[in-house]
């Protein structure tokens, strides 16, 4: 099994800047990629972006440029800066890990993320 403990979460106004962090544990040998998802509310939980081993990432189209994953495999820690924030980012922020065959997904607890002014 995989832990997934993320932080950074919090209240920032438009425009601003967060990072969040997510550290794995337990299995984490068996993990191919990491990465972020969001849930607002009412709304499907959602891609945001991922990263895998090798660094190839893939980001939603409506962070792209204002996001950026990345991680540090010795550490087994993924984050996500995002900058230039907006009212629709507003939402819960999941750390996601992939791993195993057939894939897997594991969550973290989520954090949440507000923008407003």
């Amino acid at each position: 099994q995989v832990q997934l403990m993320e932080s950074g979460g919090g209240l920032v106004q438009p425009g601003g800047a967060l990072r969040l962090s997510c550290v794995a544990s337990g299995t984490v040998s068996s993990i191919y990629s990491m990465g972020w998802y969001r849930q607002a509310p009412g709304k499907e939980r959602e891609l945001v972006a991922l990263i895998s081993l090798t660094g190839d990432t893939i980001y939603a189209d409506s962070v792209k440029g204002r996001f950026t994953v990345s991680r540090d495999n010795a550490k087994n820690l993924v984050f996500l800066q995002m900058n230039n924030l907006k009212p629709e980012d507003t939402a819960v922020y999941y750390c996601n890990s992939k791993r195993g065959i057939p894939p897997r997904d594991d969550w973290g607890q989520g954090t949440q993320v507000t923008v407003s002014s």
